[in-house]
């Protein structure tokens, strides 16, 4: 099973077996139990969280939220699972040398994380919610839940709102409101270089492709996700209308399920040591038949573009998609 098997089945399992013991504690003080002049409440999916003050010493378990306090100009003091990090993680801002590795995502070292002696841990709900008492015992704990359930929150929003709430924590909101203004006029200027680029259709699906037990499987984006809302601020638009809400903001496909996309330009990511264009797909009937193959319509991201993440994977992201589909 590759790693894109692996990773996605484990956070299925992961988002089930904590869906009935999330915390619903809210209202938490200061670690003298009370609010002062400089305390500072935080919103995340186990409620409130109140610290003395701004966080100075943060540790992450989540690659998105070290991100963001990299965009913010702030270095975590502790990171669960830096080298696969690098490894999937393309953005500008260097993680320092200094931060603690605290271990895997799934099952970050409780002593490592202690002898850091953090301000806050922020951790992501459908990982770490069954140890959330565990991490409270070391520190003030914040818990986010990427993949809400509540279909009119879309996975863009989600991302930025946990990005303020994240600056917010740090004392960094004014930093943050610069990061996101950014973004924004970079998405117009990615938009205007779309619109004078000669694409025969500007209706697209962004996909990741990884080889599944039996076939080739290709994640199809869906609406929802951040990626997709990422294509359609920049004047694309996701032809991908899924049958049902997909939490995970994503579709899996095998390849005659592309056959109702092939109009469309395909926009791909994947792995250089699982690429099944090149293995399974190169010679396969139905690939070499559609439309957006025989026409030459393919995009590629480059395996190192993150689909996920925050606003600095975001404009990774927004940069490979004009780069590719401009320059081509």
């Amino acid at each position: 099973m590759n790693r894109y098997m692996k990773a996605f089945l484990l956070l299925a399992l992961s988002v089930i077996l904590v869906a009935g013991c999330s915390s619903k504690k809210t209202g938490e003080k200061g670690a003298g139990g009370k609010t002062t002049e400089n305390s500072v409440t935080i919103v995340g999916s186990n409620g409130e969280v109140t610290l003395d003050k701004p966080a100075k010493k943060v540790v992450v378990l989540e690659w998105t939220y070290a991100e963001d306090l990299l965009a913010l100009g702030v270095q975590p003091a502790g990171m669960a699972d830096i080298q696969e990090y690098h490894n999937w993680v393309n953005i500008d801002a260097e993680l320092s040398d200094d931060v603690v590795d605290v271990g895997g995502r799934q099952e970050p070292n409780l002593e490592a994380i202690a002898a850091i002696e953090p301000d806050l841990i922020i951790g992501v709900s459908f990982r770490h919610d069954a140890m959330l008492k565990d991490l409270e015992k070391i520190a003030p704990t914040v818990i986010f839940n990427p993949y809400p359930e509540d279909e009119s929150i879309d996975l863009y929003k989600e991302m930025t709102t946990t990005f303020n709430e994240i600056a917010k924590a740090v004392d960094k909101t004014d930093e943050a409101e610069k990061v996101l203004t950014h973004l924004d006029e970079k998405y117009e200027e990615a938009k205007a270089e779309i619109e004078k680029a000669d694409l025969k259709t500007k209706d697209v699906i962004l996909t990741l492709a990884y080889t599944g037990p039996q076939a080739p499987e290709i994640r199809v984006f869906t609406p929802n996700s951040m990626a997709s809302q990422i294509l359609e601020k920049i004047g694309l638009k996701n032809v991908h209308v899924p049958d049902q809400f997909e939490v995970f903001g994503s579709s899996t496909f095998n390849v005659e399920g592309l056959t109702k996309y092939e109009d469309a330009n395909y926009l791909y990511t994947v792995q250089e040591e699982d690429n099944v264009y090149e293995k399974q797909l190169k010679k396969n009937a139905v690939w070499k038949n559609l439309n957006f193959v025989k026409e030459d319509r393919l995009y590629n991201l480059g395996s190192d573009t993150w689909l996920y993440g925050g606003p600095l994977s975001a404009e990774t992201l927004l940069n490979r998609i004009v780069d590719t589909m401009v320059n081509k």
